[in-house]
């Protein structure tokens, strides 16, 4: 008798002539890309530094394409736009120190959003390592320490046997649910030294499924046929595990109305019956959601975006899905179903009894309008007005990304995303200069569509370098920079504070002469010319800036009441 276990692939004869014969040249990086390569990467971001040279010649040898931005932090973000357009774990090629340290707040992002990244450094000689003060260009006392707390995993490698290993046991991590960013270290010495070791020429990793536990997906689903009045809430998990089509036929199954967070911007159609659409920072939909006898929270953990500055307090029984341990019933007791979001819905598609409710369709629309309302009392058309333009401008199936600036954070409530998985922001780790170095990314995943970028001035100044990246490749990304002559959003807050702003005024150049000087078309538009402006600039190739200067403001909050 056979067992699975027992069963080992044989080598074919050309795998078997080029392990016994590898051609000469190669050193440890090159069997960091060739893994790469096994694991099905295509593409590669990064900078070069000087301990990880070995990695990036390397490269030269390979089929690997590879885009090199100007900050790593920048790099960072392109690689988790990346792994969030396609699904893939994005590698991020880094060197030791600095180079190393600048990517931090981009992975804590991806950390925080579950995009899948993988980080590669370069670490000091093997020599170096254990803690003692050598003296190596870039040591630290433990590089690894710097990201435990940020990253999934930490894989350090010692010797070029342990690379692809490693490589691949981090691939497997940051595709297993929740994904997120890895990371993997490897010294100088060990990327540089010639290799006696065969060419990589497999790499398959099977990322380990997160099924729900039956017997409580019984009980859920259960408490959603009998009840009354219940809703859902449809986080980012419902995006990442593209299980937007399962979270529409279960809503209409149960006549639950849905809203979506930030992070789960398109998992549910903006304009069906059912829809309460992103309004999160609204007390009317707060209100909505509290009265619901059985909630539904889906991919989500109900964090301070989500929950309305922590205000939210349901009074029924909650239902949480979720792939992150860390979140299941963090904030709110509930039924915790550690799992991923589309196992689980197929799971509960399999076991709910149909409800009907003919009033569920109205008592949605009373509450857009009661949000309508209260928006519209606020003498806020222009705000109204540049994002009604900016969805006009952009085809529907193409993606955007967004700084941390006040049309942002419109856009997280108003912005209809028209599909899955093609809205994204800063909003989970919420660090400033994400929208234009991500847009980049994406324009690298699929070259087909445009990508939009929008930026505020102050997000502006943190990846301006990175026009250059988008003129070197030709990257299809139209860059908006709302100009208002400061950080926006602070300005706001530190006045509604203290009574006036400090600290939040800038000194900004001419963004379009800047541009222009990059070899990237620049545009000055205004609230009036943005939608036709903008559109002109999305259909053209290439990359393009388009400047707004405009002072916007946000609506009222109502979690201060």
């Amino acid at each position: 008798m056979t067992h699975d276990h027992d069963l080992v692939l044989r080598p074919t004869a050309a795998q078997t002539e080029a392990a016994l014969n590898p051609p000469p040249g190669r050193n440890g990086g090159d069997l960091v890309v060739e893994t790469l390569a096994g694991l099905g990467a295509t593409t590669v971001f990064g900078l070069p530094g000087q301990h990880a040279l070995g990695m990036f010649d390397a490269l030269r040898r390979s089929d690997l394409r590879y885009i090199g931005l100007r900050v790593e932090n920048n790099a960072g973000f392109a690689a988790d736009a990346y792994g969030r357009i396609t699904g893939e774990a994005a590698p991020l090629l880094l060197s030791t120190g600095p180079g190393a340290l600048t990517s931090l707040a981009a992975l804590q992002e991806a950390r925080a959003a579950s995009a899948p990244v993988l980080a590669i450094s370069s670490q000091i000689p093997t020599a170096g390592l254990g803690g003692g003060r050598h003296g190596y260009l870039h040591e630290l006392p433990d590089q690894a320490a710097s990201f435990r707390g940020v990253v999934k995993s930490v894989h350090t490698v010692r010797t070029q046997s342990q690379i692809p290993s490693a490589i691949a046991e981090a691939w497997t991590s940051a595709l297993t649910v929740p994904h997120g960013p890895v990371w993997v270290e490897i010294p100088q010495d060990v990327l540089l030294s010639e290799t006696p070791i065969p060419v990589v020429t497999g790499g398959d990793t099977f990322p380990e499924e997160l099924p729900p536990r039956p017997e409580l997906t019984a009980v859920a689903a259960d408490l959603l046929s009998r009840a009354e009045r219940p809703a859902i809430i449809a986080g980012g998990g419902v995006v990442r595990a593209d299980a937007s089509g399962k979270l529409r036929q279960l809503a209409e199954r149960l006549a639950a109305p849905v809203v979506t967070t930030f992070g789960g911007k398109g998992a549910f159609p903006w304009t069906h019956p059912l829809s309460l659409q992103s309004w999160l920072e609204d007390r009317h939909t707060t209100d909505f959601l509290e009265d619901a006898d059985v909630l539904l929270v889906v991919g989500s953990g109900l964090g301070e975006l989500s929950s309305n500055y922590h205000t939210f307090k349901p009074r029924g029984r909650v239902v949480q899905i979720e792939a992150d341990l860390g979140k299941l019933e963090s904030n709110h007791p509930a039924l915790g179903i550690h799992a991923d979001a589309r196992l689980a819905l197929q799971a509960l598609l399999e076991t709910v009894t149909d409800r009907t409710d003919p009033t569920a369709a109205d008592r949605v629309r009373e509450v857009l309008d009661k949000v309508r309302e209260r928006i519209g009392s606020q003498e806020l058309t222009l705000e109204q007005d540049v994002l009604a333009s900016v969805r006009a401008a952009l085809p529907p199936g193409a993606p955007s990304f967004w700084d941390m600036t006040i049309l942002a954070y419109w856009a997280w409530s108003a912005f209809d995303a028209k599909a899955p998985n093609t809205m994204h922001s800063a909003q989970g780790a919420g660090g400033l200069g994400y929208g234009f170095p991500a847009a980049l990314g994406a324009a690298a995943a699929d070259p087909t569509r445009p990508v939009l970028a929008v930026s505020g001035d102050g997000g502006a100044l943190y990846s301006i370098a990175e026009l250059a990246t988008a003129r070197q490749y030709d990257l299809n990304v139209t860059w908006l920079i709302v100009d208002d002559g400061g950080y926006g959003i602070l300005r706001e807050y530190m006045t509604d504070a203290f009574g006036q702003p400090t600290a939040t005024e800038l000194t900004r150049p001419d963004y379009v002469a800047l541009a222009e000087s990059f070899g990237v078309p620049g545009t000055r538009t205004s609230p009036e010319t943005l939608e036709a402006d903008l559109a002109k600039a999305l259909a053209a190739p290439g990359p393009s800036v388009v400047v707004l200067p405009a002072v916007l403001r946000m609506f009222a909050p109502t979690h201060t009441e």
